[in-house]
């Protein structure tokens, strides 16, 4: 009935862990945008009515529907920003090329929008770190250790270490 299709697509999302990501889900989306246009149309004409004729019996009507049109609208909204993020998260775990069984249930626009992110991302590494860039997908996890070993790759003569103690 009134934003059933709209809540599925949220559900559907809920019943997948954080590493995956769902086949997209046109036909649901494509349903909701139908049902959207449905209550609109109806809501134009009961307003039209309820201006000419003073039929203020339609306004809760007119409300009612106004609601759902808004629930309609905040689910297909938090579907589309919950696999965009989903998606991101891709990209720090998989690298830059994602497998076939994730972009198989991405949709063009999804495909599209990874590569602008992708190219984004490289573009911000290369500009980090010098000549070479600096890879920051790289050692996400933090070391064990709270002391480290530095290589020199240059000698630059002598120098002096200062060991701040941690309390």
């Amino acid at each position: 009935m009134f934003c059933e299709k709209a809540v599925e697509l949220i559900r559907e999302l809920h019943r997948m862990t954080d590493g995956q990501l769902p086949a997209f889900n046109e036909d649901n989306i494509r349903q909701v945008l139908e049902e959207m246009k449905a209550l609109y149309e109806q809501n134009q004409t009961d307003v039209n009515e309820a201006k000419t004729e003073g039929r203020s019996e339609l306004i809760p009507t007119i409300k009612f529907r106004h609601c759902c049109l808004l629930r309609n609208q905040r689910c297909i909204t938090a579907y589309l920003y919950d696999r965009l993020l989903r998606i991101r998260a891709l990209r720090w775990e998989y690298g830059s090329v994602l497998p076939t069984t994730i972009r198989f249930h991405m949709c063009a626009e999804e495909l599209e929008w990874f590569n602008q992110y992708k190219k984004s991302l490289a573009t911000y590494m290369r500009s980090l770190g010098g000549d070479e860039g600096l890879d920051i997908t790289q050692d996400m996890k933090p070391p064990k250790s709270l002391y480290i070993e530095v290589r020199c790759l240059t000698a630059t003569g002598d120098g002096m270490v200062i060991i701040n103690s941690v309390n």
